[in-house]
């Protein structure tokens, strides 16, 4: 959809995509609206009759006969019990239709979350995503509501036009000079509201993005004592908001009073004129009511069309935010290759990679290295040496711009969606848990028996505090697990990559929180060496797990227990070699690795490899 197409325009393009989305449900709304525009118009016709051939001579005669009552009755009894349901038909076929409009968009929008690389989401914040998958999803789809009335008070518009005209021509004529000012009055509110429609939406992400970020940093804030300043700074943006939103309103509350009064004071122009003809015998007293009736009922079709119009300029705006999503490129391409499989560690192959998060400055250059099955491999850097974000190539977050990447000789871009999944597991250096029991966040919904989720916690280090848990492994950690500490979050977080059984772990200083006693247990089971732990149930249990492991670490008792180390400066391989060797002979490494002790004032015993 064009910028530069009109509002009036754009918003029946977009209209056009629901229609043929959900046709029969539009249909079945449409029906039910033409019934009631219909009968709306019969009881014009009703009335005109009963004027005539009821009610004058009623007042002439002085009596009524029954039977003209009773048929008098039958026939507005009759109208509004088909009206009824034309109106049930209409809603209902409308609000399934809206509805199911946006429980489609926001599928397709979390698709398309999920589709796009890490390179996509890090330009975009968390709170515009949520509006773009909530409040935008609910605006682009909100004129899909008085749509089917629309089309239906259409149709009765025409049919009481038509009537209009053979009742009287001139009083049809009079009355319809309304058109030009209702068509007038609608262009100038969407001119006038427009612009304030979309500022409004961006401000509404705005404020999520502010919302979401105060509650992730909840710990900061308060121990930094910033309350207030966060709540002025979300007091402004929703001030901003809320004066955006009046704008809209004001400019609504003028239109829509307007738009009712012009068919109303049509009908006092129709009445004074009419009035004039019947004096003069030019018509009959029914004309003029029929016509009179037949303004309100066309009345009742323009406020429904302005109700129509009046939703589209926050649909438009709505549907280019989401729009915007969908068609955002940058998905990744996968091929054809299944998973290579195995019971021993994979094969880890790294080829000429270099990355850039900026094309003219690059992060990573020129490396090349091999992590044989079984083995472990420490990257060890000072900060922004690249560490992070290697391990992000690793897993194929996001794609190397040149050289290659192999995991047991397969190119990582060959294998099918999901394939990398099912042979590396990476456990970030911030632990995320969900508002989910222990087991729903160690297997995240997958069908795993709870003697291998211990077996994985017993490897982690986590049995003994998890069995120690009110409900064991249907206790529920609270959003984010708040109700850990950071070393048992970190455990967790690892449990649930191990559960997988990957072939290749990578560690982005997973274990950072953990004490070192508790992290060199970790990484003997994480080598394949027996670690006998102390809980959980079935007693005691040798844990294995024998998988290739790259381990970015800062602690010597880490680094020390890799079979080689790879020293990162400046996005490249300056050094390799067993960590030993490495402090002997590389200065920069000796004083980046020893630098912990020195500022802590505490050395630490080197584990032995």
């Amino acid at each position: 959809m064009s910028e530069k197409t009109g509002t009036t325009g754009a918003g029946f393009a977009v209209l056009w995509v629901a229609i043929k989305r959900e046709p029969w449900v539009f249909t079945l709304s449409t029906i039910g609206s033409l019934l009631f525009g219909a009968l709306t118009v019969a009881d014009a016709w009703v009335l005109g009759w009963s004027t005539d051939h009821v009610v004058l001579p009623a007042f002439r005669d002085g009596e009524i006969g029954a039977g003209l009552l009773w048929a008098v009755l039958g026939l507005f009894v009759g109208v509004a019990i088909l009206r009824a349901v034309g109106i049930v038909a209409r809603r209902l076929g409308a609000g399934v239709m809206q509805y199911r409009m946006q429980a489609h968009t926001r599928r397709a929008v979390t698709r398309q979350y999920l589709s796009l690389p890490m390179s996509w989401h890090q330009k975009h914040p968390t709170g515009e995503l949520l509006s773009n998958a909530n409040s935008d999803v609910e605006a682009a789809w909100g004129p899909i509501a008085p749509l089917p009335m629309a089309v239906g008070t259409v149709a009765m518009m025409l049919i009481a036009v038509v009537q209009m005209l053979v009742a009287d021509l001139v009083l049809a004529i009079v009355g319809l000079l309304v058109f030009p000012l209702v068509i007038a009055t609608n262009v100038v509110y969407q001119r006038l509201a427009q612009g304030w429609a979309t500022r409004a939406q961006q401000l509404r992400a705005e404020l999520s993005e502010i919302a979401h970020e105060s509650f992730d940093g909840a710990m900061v804030v308060k121990t930094l004592g910033r309350e207030p300043q966060e709540t002025e700074r979300f007091r402004a943006k929703a001030a901003e908001l809320r004066e955006a939103n009046i704008k809209v309103g004001r400019i609504r509350a003028a239109f829509d009073p307007t738009l009712a009064a012009l068919p109303n004071l049509a009908v006092l122009v129709v009445l004074v004129i009419g009035v004039n003809r019947v004096i003069s015998g030019a018509t009959d007293a029914g004309d003029v009511v029929t016509v009179a009736y037949l303004l309100t009922v066309v009345s009742f079709p323009i406020r429904s069309i302005g109700w129509l119009l009046g939703e589209f300029p926050r649909s438009v705006v709505g549907y280019r935010r989401v729009d915007a999503v969908l068609r955002a490129t940058g998905s990744m391409e996968y091929g054809a290759a299944a998973a290579p499989t195995g019971e021993a560690g994979a094969r880890l192959e790294v080829d000429d990679l270099a990355y850039g998060y900026q094309p003219d400055r690059p992060l990573l250059a020129d490396l090349t290295f091999t992590v044989e099955p079984g083995r472990t491999v420490a990257l060890v850097g000072a900060t922004a040496s690249g560490k992070s974000t290697l391990t992000t190539l690793l897993t194929r977050l996001v794609d190397t711009d040149r050289g290659t990447i192999r995991v047991d000789g397969v190119d990582v871009r060959d294998l099918e969606h999901g394939g990398l999944a099912e042979v590396v597991a990476v456990v970030p250096q911030t632990a995320f848990l969900f508002d989910d029991t222990v087991r729903g966040n160690v297997t995240l919904g997958a069908d795993v028996p709870d003697a291998e989720v211990w077996e994985a916690l017993r490897t982690a280090q986590a049995d003994g505090f998890v069995a120690a848990l009110p409900d064991g492994l249907d206790t529920r950690l609270g959003e984010r697990g708040t109700s850990l500490s950071g070393g048992q979050r970190q455990r967790i977080s690892l449990a649930r990559a191990l559960v997988r059984r990957p072939r290749l772990l990578i560690l982005d200083d997973a274990t950072s929180a953990v004490d070192p006693e508790v992290e060199a247990r970790i990484l003997a089971g994480l080598r394949g060496e027996p670690e006998v732990s102390r809980l959980g149930p079935g007693g005691p249990r040798t844990s294995t797990t024998g998988s290739t492991l790259v381990v970015v670490a800062y602690r010597k008792a880490t680094i020390a227990l890799a079979d080689e180390v790879l020293f990162l400066a400046d996005g490249r391989i300056v050094d390799r070699g067993p960590h030993d060797e490495l402090v002997a002979r590389n200065a920069d490494y000796a004083r980046l690795v020893n630098a912990y002790e020195t500022e802590h004032g505490r050395p630490e015993e080197v584990a032995a490899p």
